[in-house]
């Protein structure tokens, strides 16, 4: 009895019939009379269903009372009660109400019962998920065991390999130093072995041009031995012929074009190329492209003084030997014309370099060799010598920090303060012919560049003053280039 009474309790049937008469009532007016009627139906089922578990409950609480007790509760309120009202009640419930009930009910049960087996099969479901993730967590963890075990293997064989493997690296050490000493002592040989194949080259040449010279003397000894007057009084009386133009004056114009568009290609992408290979050591780009101003200009410094030395050496070797009818000038700037190839530009590269290492006015990080822009410098040197060959010759333009901006000789960087008046640092020289800027260069102008180049160093650039002097070798030994003069050449 207390089962039945507690569900009934917890089910609490009367606050959902308090409620659905509320919502009737709310309604009435507006639902018509079969939806009333229904409303009323339902409300006297549900009530007739609280009474059923009701007489349940006092059906069974007359049970625990035995034959006798409870007889005068029965007797004095539930079987008036009986004869009134319930029997009225109970007439008016009619018997397809009760199948249609009965009907609702095994519907219901059924549903439960498939809802029921649709869990269980769920469920079943699950757990075999379950059981499936467990046997892989499983497995998951003996591969984990494994690979720990394989790990802690691995990093002893790693330990004791580390071991020999210092070993080994010491010793290669100690090999690599040897070989470099090896390769230091080799490369001192090679140079030695340069200079001496040079000096034998040179040698060579002005034994073959003492040859010639000897040659020529002896046909002008022999000219002057011959009895026979007739070619000295033929050629006395022979016309003076005129002068024809040599190879260097014909070719002027188009060396002239040649050499313009050499340097701005010089410009374009040796530059950059030379730029970026910098800034992989140099973060600073402000020094990189002083360091590459700096390069050109002492590579033009460089390469009018070994024109000016290689000039006076031609001039020296043909000054016994000219007979043309060209000028000896003009035979000399012919020969140097026809043979560019002889310049010895490496050591015009070497001087650049020197004179690079001790200029104050860049700075030389130890990771830094400026080697490594020797191709550019190399460029740069050819460049500027067969720029001397030129008439006029081609010059950079004197350029200095903190001089006047002139659009004449420069253009603004991008990075320029285009209202400052000054030149802080230059990026690219002026080309000049004469006086006349034909190649514009490129500047960096910001103000207080007075004060920053009086900080960095009081000399202008092409100045080489703060350096110390740096020695030359001698005509023989520096190139080889005047004793390659042949009879044939000549």
């Amino acid at each position: 009895m207390a089962d039945t009474l507690r569900r009934l309790v917890n089910s609490s049937p009367y606050s959902v019939l308090q409620d659905k008469l509320e919502a009737w009532y709310k309604d009435y007016h507006v639902f018509s009379c079969d939806q009333n009627l229904n409303r009323c139906c339902e409300l006297v089922e549900l009530t007739s269903k609280i009474q059923g578990q009701l007489f349940t409950i006092l059906n069974l609480t007359a049970q625990e009372g035995g034959h006798y007790s409870g007889v005068d509760t029965l007797k004095s309120r539930l079987l008036p009660w009986l004869g009134s009202c319930f029997t009225i009640a109970a007439s008016s419930v009619s018997t397809d109400t009760s199948l249609s009930l009965i009907q609702e009910s095994v519907e219901k049960d059924r549903k439960i019962r498939e809802l029921s087996s649709f869990h269980e099969s769920d469920m079943l479901k699950i757990e075999d998920r379950l059981s499936s993730t467990r046997m892989e967590l499983d497995s998951v963890k003996h591969e984990l065991a494994d690979t720990q075990i394989e790990l802690d293997s691995t990093k002893n064989k790693s330990a004791t390999t580390l071991l020999a493997t210092e070993d080994e690296i010491l010793h290669l050490k100690s090999e690599l130093r040897v070989a470099q000493d090896q390769v230091d002592l080799y490369k001192r040989k090679l140079d030695k072995l340069d200079d001496y194949e040079r000096q034998v080259r040179i040698l060579r040449d002005e034994v073959s041009f003492l040859t010639a010279e000897k040659t020529v003397l002896q046909e002008r000894l022999v000219r002057s031995r011959s009895p026979s007057p007739l070619p000295r009084r033929s050629r006395s009386v022979s016309p003076v012929r005129g002068e024809s133009p040599t190879r260097a004056q014909l070719t002027s114009s188009s060396r002239h074009a040649r050499m313009i568009s050499r340097f701005s290609d010089l410009y374009a992408t040796e530059r950059l190329d030379s730029q970026s290979l910098l800034r992989r050591y140099i973060d600073d780009l402000e020094t990189v492209q002083r360091i590459l101003f700096i390069a050109v200009v002492e590579s033009f410094q460089a390469a009018k003084l070994a024109y000016r030395q290689f000039k006076g050496r031609v001039r020296k070797t043909l000054s016994s030997t000219h007979t043309g009818p060209e000028s000896l000038e003009d035979a000399v700037v012919d020969y140097i014309v026809r043979n560019l190839d002889l310049y010895d530009v490496q050591t015009s590269v070497n001087d650049v370099i020197n004179a690079m290492n001790v200029n104050p006015r860049i700075s030389f990080p130890p990771e830094v060799d400026f080697v490594l822009i020797s191709s550019f410098i190399r460029e740069a040197c050819r460049i500027a010598f067969a720029m001397q060959t030129l008439d006029p010759p081609l010059d950079l333009a004197f350029s200095s920090d903190g001089e006047l901006y002139s659009d004449v000789k420069y253009r603004r960087s991008f990075d320029s303060e285009f209202t400052a008046p000054l030149v802080a640092f230059h990026v690219w020289p002026a080309l000049l012919e004469g006086d006349i800027v034909i190649l514009k260069g490129e500047a960096v102008t910001r103000r207080g560049a007075l004060w920053r180049s009086r900080s960095r160093s009081s000399s202008p650039v092409r100045s080489r003053s703060g350096s110390p002097s740096r020695t030359f070798m001698p005509s023989r030994s520096r190139s080889p280039s005047p004793g390659l003069l042949s009879s044939s050449r000549l």
